[in-house]
């Protein structure tokens, strides 16, 4: 308590109060008057509440500081431990031999770099208003000089050799399309004449003589062996064994090979047990197994062709695993045979039952559509030659044999067989009307890895029989088809132009712009050669935008596969099994085949059994699947690398408001980092 104040009346009286409130024991006096005579700035009570309040209120912003800065470290150490996936995902090769794609990797990647800087460049001559009165070589300032430099430089020097390339690009550009062209009319004409193979004779779609006591002598049947080459295909197997073991054919006629490479001996046993059920059943079909896997595909025909009994049959056809026949596809194929003695090859269709499952597979319809329903039908029937597409076809054994069967020296074995039986004078034959049904490719790995077997193969094939073509008898029209057309139109020429065209010289030209591309090249004729390709498969026309930018996408996959076959890299001889989910249900291929021939009507129950026939297995396995390692997206650092050149150059070209080039980069951008983040087709956790 503060001390009372010096006044000798004012003491003397306080001294008298105190003595008579003693005396008269009245402390609650003492206590009201302790309180009326406190001064009210001594109260330390108020004072303590007050420090307490700022103390407390001290606290309250260390916490929340606190809180920020874990919610910042929380959120730095996620994003770290991202960036150190996508950098550990986006190391790894697309595959343990790719020098190709690694050469190509760091080319593209210094090219970021480079239009990066560039970038920077122009956005400091954006904002000093250079763009419009470009600075001297005696500017006063040490940019204005460097900029005037690079200017004289890309004027000079830079500008004038890339718009020669790109003149050249655009020339190989216009004679693809030109041909593209000219393979619709063809198409048109054949439509509008009805051209079509025509057999010499017909077989009837009922039992054979000795079953019904018809009129047909089974002898009338050639001797038929079917072949099923399969590696590792759990999901699919019993399908391709059902579909092919019901054909339509005297059993007495034919011979079932299943030619198994698996080296899981879970999906060995699974197939040795489908084999023997269908051998119970009456089924001529055998089972084989190499103990020396060597030359993929190729080398397990070779294998099976080498065998004693071969001999005693006149055609092979052959059906990879995911593929299923219709129970007619015998007796609507060998009669093209008949009379046709220098005939080597009928070849089917494709017809593709998960063409819906996601947007990946619907843009892969519209390619293999018009290859089909254009290229292989024009060149089949103006000129009887096309590349075999390895399944859903049938050979002369013959014409396998004389022009030297199966080799194991590309992974195209079934373009090289057929090059060179043009070569030795064998006819081929397209059946537009006669459809196999298989199975897409759902996830982009898969895709890509199989477009880039079928963009390497062919160089190497080039390659290797450029000096056979030249040496060959076949008339000089065929060997001009053959080079020109077959080999560097269609497989050189056009990934190379379509990546070098609108992947790296369309972003150049953006920061050199005297170095110019026509807006017809960037827009208009892509548009129109796009809605050439969707028009054999007219129900796609909604995703022609989209198909577009991803066949732009794909060009760096095709470039790389064609550099790596070419120059022999050793990505070139790589076989990767394409990954099948066995998407063709029974329901699908009953209705195809009701569809083809009302003779199913009759077999649905053995077909249903042969359907179900390993389900017991594969439920039993299907554990062991789980259980195995987890696949995830991936990261495809080739595309993230060119997704980012060409955003930049799209912000480049915003500068100069170059309308259509902007929208192109910045969608085909967009194109590539999806594709990149690996957000198309089938998703993966």
């Amino acid at each position: 308590m503060s001390p009372a104040p010096n006044n000798p009346e004012f003491q003397e009286w306080w001294n008298k109060q105190r003595q008579t409130n003693h005396e008269n024991g009245d402390d609650s006096s003492s206590h009201l008057l302790t309180v009326e005579i406190s001064s009210p700035g001594a109260d330390r009570t108020v004072g303590k509440d007050r420090s307490r309040s700022a103390r407390q209120l001290s606290w309250l912003w260390l916490l929340k500081l606190q809180q920020i800065a874990a919610s910042f470290a929380s959120v730095t150490n996620s994003f770290v431990a991202l960036v150190r996936t996508a950098n550990r995902r986006i190391a790894s090769p697309d595959s343990p031999a790719d020098s190709a794609s690694s050469r190509l990797y760091r080319v593209i990647k210094g090219f970021l770099i480079f239009v990066l800087l560039l970038l920077c460049v122009e956005l400091v001559a954006y904002f000093k208003g250079w763009h419009f009165s470009p600075p001297t070589v005696g500017s006063a300032e040490v940019v204005g000089i460097v900029y005037a430099n690079w200017l004289h430089v890309r004027v000079n020097y830079l500008a004038p050799p890339l718009q020669t390339f790109t003149n050249v690009c655009i020339v190989l550009f216009l004679i693809q399309s030109v041909d593209r062209v000219i393979l619709v009319l063809g198409c048109f004409w054949i439509k509008f004449r009805r051209v079509k193979p025509k057999a010499a004779m017909e077989y009837k779609t009922t039992p054979s003589s000795e079953e019904e006591g018809g009129t047909e002598n089974v002898e009338d049947y050639p001797m038929v062996l079917l072949q099923i080459p399969m590696c590792n295909e759990r999901e699919v197997y019993h399908q391709s064994i059902a579909t092919v073991c019901i054909q339509d054919w005297p059993r007495e006629r034919m011979l079932v090979q299943v030619l198994d490479d698996s080296d899981d001996l879970d999906v060995q046993l699974l197939i040795k047990a489908e084999v023997q059920k269908w051998q119970q059943r009456g089924v001529p079909i055998v089972y084989r197994h190499r103990l020396i896997r060597t030359g993929y595909k190729a080398g397990n025909l070779k294998s099976a062709m080498s065998c004693d009994y071969v001999k005693n049959y006149e055609f092979v056809a052959i059906f990879d695993a995911d593929f299923q026949p219709g129970p007619d596809f015998l007796k609507k194929t060998i009669p093209y045979f008949k009379g046709n003695d220098d005939l080597g090859l009928v070849q089917t269709r494709w017809s593709f039952v998960n063409k819906d499952e996601n947007l990946l597979t619907r843009l892969q319809n519209i390619n293999l559509s018009f290859h089909f329903e254009v290229e292989q039908q024009v060149n089949g029937v103006y000129i009887n030659f096309f590349g075999f597409n390895g399944t859903a076809g049938v050979w002369r054994i013959t014409a396998l044999e004389e022009c030297g069967g199966w080799l194991e020296r590309t992974t195209v074995e079934d373009m090289d067989v057929a090059v060179r039986a043009h070569l030795c004078g064998w006819k081929f034959i397209y059946l537009n009307d006669v459809k196999c049904l298989c199975e897409l490719p759902e996830s982009y790995e898969a895709y890509k890895k199989q477009q880039h077997r079928w963009h390497s193969g062919p160089m190497q094939l080039f390659r290797m029989c450029f000096v056979d073509i030249l040496r060959s008898k076949v008339s000089v029209t065929k060997k001009a088809n053959l080079i020109f057309l077959f080999f560097l139109l269609r497989k050189l020429i056009l990934p190379f132009y379509s990546f070098t065209l609108f992947c790296i010289i369309l972003p150049l030209t953006m920061f050199l712009p005297e170095a110019q591309i026509p807006a017809w090249v960037v827009c208009y004729v892509p548009g129109i050669m796009s809605v050439l390709n969707i028009l054999p498969a007219p129900r796609s026309f909604p995703f022609i935008v989209p198909y577009l930018l991803f066949e732009n996408t794909m060009s760096v996959t095709k470039f790389n596969a064609m550099i790596s076959g070419l120059f022999q890299f050793g990505s070139s001889y790589e076989w990767i099994v394409t990954k099948k989910l066995g998407r063709s249900s029974e329901a699908d291929l009953v209705a195809y085949e009701k569809e083809s021939d009302p003779l199913l009507e009759t077999t649905t129950g053995l077909h249903r059994s042969a359907s179900e026939s390993g389900l017991a297995d594969l439920t039993k396995l299907e554990t062991s699947k789980r259980s195995g390692k987890r696949r995830r997206n991936r990261l495809y650092r080739k595309e993230l690398v060119i997704a980012f050149i060409l955003l930049t150059a799209s912000a480049r070209s915003l500068l100069s408001a170059q309308g259509i080039h902007f929208y192109f980069l910045l969608f085909q951008g967009i194109t590539f980092l999806v594709v990149g983040l690996d957000l198309i087709g089938e998703q993966v956790s």
